[in-house]
């Protein structure tokens, strides 16, 4: 009877399983990663020679149509 059982015990299957869930994860995020450093490469805009301040930019008018609601 033994015998006839397939030869993978409990201990091997969720091995198994746990490999293959954490190399899903991983193939889920590696192309993510790939891609942030090309979109965190914004171009910069020289800055004041005053120093700083504010400044419209297209972020801050869209918060002020949104704060108006």
């Amino acid at each position: 009877m033994d015998q006839a059982r397939s030869k993978l015990s409990r201990r091997q299957v969720f091995a198994g399983a746990g490999t293959a869930g954490a190399l899903a994860a991983a193939a889920a995020v590696l192309p993510r990663a790939a891609q942030e450093p090309q979109q965190a490469q914004a171009p910069q805009q020289p800055a004041p020679e005053r120093g700083g301040g504010y400044q419209e930019t297209q972020r801050v008018l869209q918060y002020y149509q949104t704060a108006r609601l």
